[in-house]
This record gives C-alpha cells, sequence and structure tokens, in this order.
C-alpha cells in the first residue's frame, strides 16, 4: 500500500514538471513573438536645446524683464558665475538673449549676450516685451519755464577819459660864458692852442 502511494507521488511530480516546462515553452516562444522587426530610432539632440552659460569671468549678472539696461526693463534676477539655463532667442540686434526664468511672471527673462556663452545651436529672433514704464516724450511748462528765465538789464560800456596832450620838453641855447672883458670862452681857447702851437715850432727849429 506504502509502495502505491510513493509510485502515484512520483506520477503527480512528473506530471507537474512536464506542465511547468510547457509553460515557460509557451511564455518564451510569446516573449519572441513580441519582439519588434524594425529599428528603434534614438534620440541624438540635447533634451533641452539651446543652452547659456554665464561666463567664468563674471561672478554674477543680472537678469531682466527685457532686452534693455535702466529703468525700462527692471531687474528681476541673477544668475551666479558658470550656471546654465535653457535659451529662447535673441533680441533683433543681437545684443540680449531670452532664457527660461520660471521665478518671474512669464517664466521667461533677458541677460546681456557679451556676458554668457551660448552652445547647442542657434538661436531665433525675438520681438521684445513691451516696457514696464510707457516711453514719455518729456515736455516743458512754459509757465515754469518763464519763471526760470532770468532777464539781464542793459550793461554800461565804460568811459573812455581823453588823456592830456603829451607836453614836448624844448630846450634853450645854452648862454654863452665869456669871462671878464667880454671876450668869449672860444676865442681864449683857440688863442691858447695858437700860442702852444707857435711854442711847438720854435722848439723844433732849435733843435736842429
Amino acid at each position: 500500500m506504502r509502495k502505491y502511494k510513493v509510485k502515484l507521488l512520483v506520477v503527480i511530480l512528473l506530471i507537474g514538471g512536464f506542465s511547468l516546462l510547457g509553460f515557460a515553452s509557451t511564455v518564451r516562444l510569446n516573449a519572441y513573438a513580441q519582439q519588434p522587426t524594425v529599428a528603434i530610432p534614438t534620440v541624438t539632440s540635447s533634451p533641452f536645446g539651446p543652452m547659456v552659460t554665464v561666463n567664468m569671468d563674471q561672478e554674477q549678472i543680472n537678469v531682466r524683464a527685457g532686452p534693455g539696461a535702466g529703468q525700462e526693463y527692471p531687474i528681476v534676477g541673477v544668475l551666479e558665475q558658470g550656471e546654465k539655463v535653457p535659451a529662447l532667442g535673441r533680441s533683433p540686434g543681437g545684443d540680449w538673449i531670452e532664457i527660461v526664468y520660471p521665478t518671474v511672471n512669464g517664466g521667461v527673462a533677458w541677460v546681456y549676450a557679451y556676458l554668457v556663452t551660448v552652445s547647442g545651436g542657434e538661436l531665433p529672433i525675438v520681438e521684445p516685451p513691451p516696457t514696464s514704464t510707457p516711453r514719455v516724450t518729456p515736455t516743458i511748462d512754459p509757465t515754469l519755464a518763464a519763471q526760470l528765465i532770468v532777464e539781464l538789464g542793459p550793461t554800461r560800456m565804460p568811459t573812455f577819459t581823453q588823456p592830456p596832450p603829451v607836453q614836448i620838453p624844448t630846450y634853450t641855447q645854452a648862454p654863452t660864458i665869456s669871462v671878464a672883458g667880454g671876450l668869449p670862452l672860444a676865442f681864449i681857447i683857440i688863442g691858447l692852442a695858437v700860442v702852444g702851437l707857435f711854442g711847438l715850432l720854435i722848439s723844433v727849429f732849435r733843435g736842429r
């Protein structure tokens, strides 16, 4: 009786083993039948598209609401050195780049093109957004301008006073010096010269 039970158990195990082998073969064949026979294309491009990277010589750069500096497009954030963000386009002049910036309204902002490096493809031209403050042409209030105008009265020209005439001094002839007796001094000098010459001649003749 015990032998029959053992044989029955062996038969059951064999039947179960063959059933499992058949089920496994069927599953494997179904798996092979479901495999595609065509090539599956692979994605080779960057999933993020063009990117901008803050240049390493910049500690941080400003992120603005539009392509321009000043009050027209205020600063809405900053990017740190080496930080990368997706790029969307360029301004018509090419000086500013539109980037993805989720922390602002609309999710886009602008950075100065010469402070970043673009990689991953060409950027399309994007029209700048309207300015936050309207561009108003300054006008001058005529009433206020009239108050600021200072009228200068005529200034007196300096008067010219005629200088006194130049008086040229005149020199009169010096009076003739004469000695007592009424003879002029010149005659006396001439006479002395003649006497001296006469004495000289006498000395010359005596020496011979």
